[in-house]
């Protein structure tokens, strides 16, 4: 596919989103990352690349640590920075590319916190287990 698109790619065994998704950008980028947030979550069934199953792809908010590009050859033809009102923009892109681009302006406008889905970890049911829980900010009033 010749489109812009963000880096992406599959968990390793017992991986955390947030840190499949600092790892991939590293390893297609080279650019060094903090995760911030889960944006959204795309389910397609009869996914060609997943045997005809359904397939889950979550799309996180990350931020830069270093902006330096040492792209992965094998798996990028070009890699860029890009003004995001473009790549909302562009033709050059995949229809979901466009709309996370947009998601993204519309946070910068009117705050993360409209958009963000925020990690928690709580207590599983399981002793000593616990879960990643994300979602939208609760008021601190409601907060433990």
């Amino acid at each position: 596919m010749n489109a812009w698109k963000f880096p992406g790619g599959l968990s390793d065994l017992a991986e955390n989103i947030g840190t499949t998704a600092v790892r991939e950008v590293f390893e297609e980028t080279g650019v060094r990352s903090e995760f911030r947030s889960l944006l959204s979550i795309r389910q397609q069934h009869h996914h060609p690349g997943a045997f005809g199953m359904s397939d889950m792809y979550i799309i996180c908010r990350l931020s830069p640590l270093t902006y330096d590009i040492n792209f992965c050859t094998q798996e990028c033809l070009r890699c860029e920075w890009l003004q995001l009102a473009e790549l909302a923009k562009t033709e050059h892109t995949t229809p979901i590319t466009a709309r996370v681009a947009q998601l993204l302006l519309h946070g910068l406008e009117s705050g993360f916190h409209n958009i963000d889905l925020s990690m928690e970890v709580i207590p599983a049911v399981y002793s000593g287990k616990f879960y990643q829980l994300y979602h939208r900010q609760l008021p601190s009033t409601l907060k433990p």
